[in-house]
């Protein structure tokens, strides 16, 4: 985004900086990149954020600002309010990702954790013209969900808050000073979040340049061009991984081959175990434990990012035979899936989808292709 917005506006850019995942680049000359933690946030993302808050500040009424916002934002620019650190967050975002907390719960609660989300960095350049371009990697492209909306109005309150980490985690189990922002934020003792209707929003305009449509389409005029029959399930598949597995394999069974079934979303995991993986890896090898012996499909879960997790892989890519790989190599696939290790399962059987970083994100895509039988 940073060297497409370079390529059209040349020389007019004064400043700017994005911030990206680890081995996320590209070639800008005005605009400085930094890279920093995902998806648990670190000190380079805490000292980026801090400085496109000073950048914002600096703008005045005759100025624009052009954000680029894609999915990983609110991990990549934590500016915890304090008196809540760094450490604390990070503590949080791992114990609500390991308890299965949707996106929208989670940037609910680092919202109001936070100096930038929930439209303060909007509120931090104001009375500059404020315009965003967002590569959407949410389900129906909410804007104050993606990157938690740091120009979005946010519609959600403290108590919503409260009320995620309750229903997630407990209250009682996150570090107590998160618990005392959060709790003194419901007693309306420190200040909310911009809310739909501020003057300040006024300014602000913001414009999806590109969501998981686009990843649907591309996939079905491929299937397409290979003489498959393209079937597109839903543009926002979510629950548990595993869950979803089940669902999509059921689905595809009941097509007429050549036939290709595709979805996207975001799924999650509800982490019990101890292993390594994501939620695609983990969708992969529940589907191959779903696959009867010798049924012709083959199952594909990858994030459109290129990392699924805390991996180095995009997702994976399962068979019938995946599992019956895996324990020629030593590993038991129902265990793998209890312990949370599909990256080690598939690693072992074959089954991963490595791509490396794509300079984008729009969610997550999963494909089931029935081929024809052989003749």
């Amino acid at each position: 985004m940073a060297a497409a917005v370079e390529e059209v506006l040349g020389d007019r850019i004064t400043a700017g900086l994005v911030v990206v995942k680890d081995g996320y680049t590209a070639p800008t000359r005005k605009v400085e990149l930094v890279e920093a933690g995902h998806p648990v946030p670190d000190t380079r993302g805490l000292q980026a954020a801090g400085r496109l808050l000073a950048l914002a500040r600096q703008a005045g009424p005759d100025d624009l600002v052009l954000v680029l916002v894609s999915g990983g934002g609110s991990a990549l620019t934590p500016a915890p309010a304090p008196p809540v650190t760094l450490a604390e967050k990070q503590a949080l975002t791992r114990l609500l990702l390991a308890a299965g907390a949707t996106i929208d719960e989670l940037n609910a609660v680092r919202k109001h954790l936070s100096l930038l989300k929930g439209g303060q960095l909007a509120r931090a350049a104001s009375p500059a013209r404020v315009v965003t371009l967002v590569l959407s990697d949410v389900i129906g492209d909410r804007l104050d969900v993606v990157a938690s909306g740091p120009t979005a109005p946010d519609p959600t309150t403290f108590r919503d808050a409260l009320a995620v980490l309750d229903a997630r985690v407990g209250r009682q189990r996150v570090p107590a000073s998160v618990r005392a922002r959060l709790e003194a934020g419901a007693r309306g003792e420190v200040g909310e979040t911009p809310k739909p209707g501020d003057p300040l929003f006024a300014r602000v305009e913001h414009v999806v340049v590109g969501n998981n449509e686009l990843i649907v389409q591309a996939a079905a005029e491929a299937a397409a061009r290979l003489g498959y029959t393209a079937h597109v399930l839903t543009r926002s598949l979510a629950g548990e991984a595993r869950e979803a597995a089940r669902r999509l394999v059921t689905q595809a069974r009941r097509l007429a081959p050549p036939a290709c079934l595709i979805a996207a979303g975001e799924t999650t995991v509800t982490v019990r175990g101890a292993g390594r993986g994501g939620r695609c890896q983990e969708l992969a090898l529940a589907a191959a434990l779903e696959l009867r012996p010798d049924e012709p499909l083959v199952v594909l879960a990858a994030g459109t990012d290129g990392t699924d997790g805390p991996t180095d892989a995009a997702g994976g890519l399962v068979d019938a035979g995946t599992a019956d790989r895996g324990r020629a190599a030593g590993r038991d696939p129902a265990a793998a899936l209890a312990d949370n290790d599909a990256h080690t399962f598939l690693a072992a059987a074959g089954g991963l989808v490595v791509t490396g970083p794509t300079n984008t994100n729009l969610l997550d895509l999963y494909l089931v292709v029935r081929p024809l039988p052989a003749a």
